[in-house]
């Protein structure tokens, strides 16, 4: 297992908690186990997905924890560490570094906008704090302050900041970025981007909830990306396609949860307040796990 080199298909991991507000072990290390065995390359805890906003620093811990422990070491662990101040970053960083896990993807959360020495502030303090390959991800869907290209082009020349997944939905951009790094810092797409264009204008795969649902479908679309067979990659794309929009019309923890409720892992409702999936929710994405085989 190399932890320089991320490639392929990572998944964003659901965070099960208990009612009792426990994270749930045996359904994590169920989800685990089986995305292992359909190939994925690397597993991503505290991702969007994963809920991290909505989770308690112990919860967080444990949920990287019980992961690391599903891994067995056999594929990278790459933990999300989040936070509005530098100090809380770096101390999720070291604390996620001496865990065991291979490398630590960085999401700036805000409340104030940060400018755009504070954002690099920001992400360079986590990567100064950790000798781990350290991917940044910016979501600006999501995120008060989003990084510019001129910042991402400074991230790109510390040593360890060597990924990034942006989900702008700007393919665009992610060209933008490929260009202005140099090859200093490679791209993985998000659920926000059509995987297929991103892999051939130069990405190494992607980081998205919808993999979680979809692993096999996801891991045969990457291979068929690598092999550069373009023609069936877009048909196979085309019919993942539809997983995507349907996460992008409703709450994305609701409908990636929903849908592995439907596939038998009890892991819950997203967390409070946060809505369960409705009922014509649910209907849409089992017509469509249904369509891709997922189901």
């Amino acid at each position: 297992m190399s932890t320089n080199s991320f490639k392929g298909v990572f998944p964003y991991l659901v965070s099960p908690v208990t009612p009792s507000g426990e994270i749930d072990e045996p359904v994590l290390i169920r989800l685990c186990t089986d995305l292992i065995d359909a190939g994925v390359h690397g597993l991503t805890p505290l991702g969007s997905t994963g809920e991290f906003a909505y989770l308690s620093s112990a919860q967080r811990r444990r949920v990287v924890e019980i992961v690391l422990e599903a891994a067995k070491k056999q594929l990278p662990v790459l933990a999300g560490v989040a936070s509005t101040t530098i100090a809380d970053a770096v101390a999720q960083a070291k604390d996620y570094q001496a865990l065991g896990c291979s490398g630590i993807l960085a999401i700036l959360e805000s409340y104030f906008p940060v400018s755009d020495n504070g954002v690099f502030d920001y992400f360079s303090a986590i990567a100064s704090a950790v000798t781990l390959p350290v991917v940044i991800y910016t979501n600006p869907n999501f995120q008060r302050s989003d990084l510019s290209l001129a910042a991402i082009e400074q991230l790109s020349r510390i040593d360890n900041i060597g990924y990034i997944k942006d989900a702008s939905n700007n393919t665009g951009r992610l060209l933008s970025i490929i260009n202005l790094t140099a090859g200093r810092m490679k791209v993985f797409s998000a659920s926000a981007h059509i995987p297929v264009c991103v892999m051939m204008i130069g990405g190494v795969g992607w980081m998205a909830g919808p993999a979680c649902v979809a692993p096999r479908q996801s891991v045969e679309l990457y291979e068929l990306c690598e092999a550069k067979d373009w023609d069936r990659a877009m048909e196979r794309q085309r019919a993942l396609w539809s997983l995507n929009q349907v996460f992008a019309k409703y709450n994305l923890a609701a409908c990636i949860k929903g849908a592995l409720e439907l596939q038998g892992y009890p892991v819950g409702p997203p967390l409070a307040p946060q809505q369960p999936l409705s009922e014509a929710g649910k209907a849409e994405v089992k017509a469509i796990l249904e369509r891709i085989g997922a189901l």
